[in-house]
C-alpha cells in the first residue's frame, strides 16, 4: 500500500511542475506575440515636437540676433534675407529638413514610414516636406500662430 501512495505523490508533483512550467511558457510567449508599446507615436509627441522645432534657434542672423524656426518662417514669408545675404527660405527649407531627418528615423525597418510637414500661411500651401509613405496610420498635429496680421499653420503628420 505505502509504494503505490508514493507513486501517486510522485505523478501529482510531476502534473504541478508541468502546469507551472506551461504557465511560464505562455506568459514568455504573450509577451513574444504582444507588439511593442515603444514601436507607435502618438499625438503629444507630434505636438511636442512642433513646439519645440518653433522655437530651435537656426544660423540665420537678422540685427537683433538669431531667428528662431517660428521667426524663419516668418521672414520667409516676408522674403526678407539673412543677415548674411542667405535666403531665409533657403535656410528655412534646409534647417527643417535638418531637424526632422534627426527627429524621425523613416524607413521599412522603422516604426515611421514616412512624414508630411506642412506649412500653410493665410490659408495657402507655402512649404511641404515630406518623405516615404503615407499610410492610412498616422498621428498627427498642428500649430498656428498669427504675426503681422497673417495667420500660420504649422502641421505635422507621421505614418507607420
Amino acid at each position: 500500500m505505502k509504494m503505490n501512495k508514493k507513486a501517486q505523490e510522485e505523478m501529482v508533483g510531476f502534473v504541478v511542475i508541468l502546469v507551472i512550467v506551461a504557465v511560464i511558457l505562455l506568459v514568455l510567449l504573450s509577451f513574444l506575440i504582444k507588439k511593442p508599446s515603444g514601436e507607435g507615436v502618438e499625438n503629444y509627441e507630434v505636438e511636442n515636437f512642433i513646439q519645440a522645432t518653433l522655437q530651435y534657434t537656426t544660423n540665420c542672423e537678422d540685427y537683433i540676433g538669431f531667428l528662431s524656426l517660428q521667426d524663419l518662417i516668418i521672414a520667409c514669408e516676408g522674403q526678407e534675407k539673412c543677415l548674411d545675404e542667405r535666403d531665409s527660405c533657403k535656410v528655412l527649407n534646409d534647417t527643417l529638413t535638418g531637424v526632422i531627418e534627426e527627429a524621425w528615423d523613416v524607413g521599412q525597418q522603422s516604426a515611421v514610414k514616412g512624414y508630411k510637414f506642412k506649412i500653410v500661411v493665410d490659408d495657402q500651401e507655402k512649404t511641404v516636406l515630406k518623405e516615404g509613405n503615407e499610410t492610412l496610420d498616422y498621428k498627427g498635429a498642428f500649430q498656428d500662430f498669427a504675426r503681422r496680421g497673417t495667420d500660420y499653420v504649422i502641421s505635422l503628420n507621421i505614418y507607420y
